[in-house]
């Protein structure tokens, strides 16, 4: 048996693409850095370093808790980022984990954090196919290590998954108008998509129950809102 005390160890990180959809467009949370002249950017993804003997989903939760303040949203793995140059300080292989959840359940947790912000997230996919970050002035933000492609995956994944399945509706509050789902979709998807094709298309394939019930303070004729019917925000 080999000892693997003979083998060096990179360090082990996890880091959270936490998205919502808000003012028509895709939103990340991102935390400020305060050592920009190590890692080489202003903001970045949350994440924390797995201890030694610390199991990872520890480590996941205090990434989500302490560092993002979204402890007790859902979390699925994106993807693992192990590139020996992607972080300036040293070897870091990182696990990235993705959550998406309306833009309440963000504002909500971000209240009293001064560090963290909201960023909306553009695709340049006329050349590389990569993430933009932007603050609410339009500004580029610069993000540390290889966030900026992390960030681009996740978008990736989220176009191939809203196709065909519900991820889409893990942005919205349990009620919504047809309306608000086909926003989703094009934010997310990057196009405008025709209405009623789009509405066919979502009732055939989701269940959804009308509640009888219907937007006020409109000046247009008031939409009704809907409700996914059953545990299908998977």
């Amino acid at each position: 048996m080999q000892e693997l005390s003979k083998y060096s160890h990179p360090a082990l990180a996890v880091d959270i693409v936490a998205l919502c959809v808000r003012d028509a467009g895709l939103h990340c949370l991102l935390i400020r850095r305060v050592d920009i002249d190590v890692v080489g950017g202003d903001w970045a993804l949350p994440g924390a370093f797995v201890h030694k003997g610390q199991p990872l989903e520890e480590a996941i939760g205090r990434a989500a808790q302490t560092k993002a303040g979204i402890g007790d949203l859902h979390l699925e793995q994106l993807a693992v980022y192990g590139d020996p140059g992607r972080d300036p300080r040293g070897h870091v292989v990182s696990i990235a984990w993705l959550a998406i959840a309306p833009e309440a359940a963000f504002r909500s947790r971000m209240a009293a954090r001064h560090d963290l912000t909201l960023a909306r997230v553009q695709m340049d996919e006329n050349h590389t196919f990569r993430a933009i970050v932007t603050d609410e002035a339009g500004a580029p933000m610069r993000l540390a290590f290889d966030h900026e492609a992390i960030l681009a995956d996740a978008v990736r994944r989220l176009r191939a998954r809203i196709e065909y399945g519900p991820v889409g509706f893990a942005f919205l509050p349990k009620r919504f108008t047809l309306r608000d789902v086909q926003e989703v979709h094009e934010v997310v998807l990057g196009r405008s998509l025709a209405k009623p094709a789009f509405r066919r298309k979502l009732l055939d394939h989701h269940p959804l129950r009308a509640t009888g019930e219907h937007e006020t303070g409109h000046a247009f004729r008031p939409a009704e809102f809907y409700e996914l019917d059953g545990d299908s925000q998977s």
